[in-house]
């Protein structure tokens, strides 16, 4: 999965960028106060990508 497309639907479900790490972004969910890293690589393991989104508690990517 491309990491845009992720970032794309983690924005939509209300989680909100929080800052830059040496090799991952930080995203958090202030609805249940959750935070999670996203790596910086181009493509993203479709298992990483739902473990983020359970994380998050926001519905996974299909």
């Amino acid at each position: 999965m491309k990491r845009k497309n992720l970032v794309k639907h983690l924005i939509k479900n209300g989680c909100i960028f929080i800052r830059e790490g040496a090799k991952h972004s930080v995203f958090f969910n202030p609805s249940i106060k959750r935070i999670s890293t996203v790596p910086r690589h181009k493509e993203i393991n479709k298992f990483l990508a739902k473990k983020i989104c359970r994380d998050l508690g926001i519905e996974p990517l299909k």
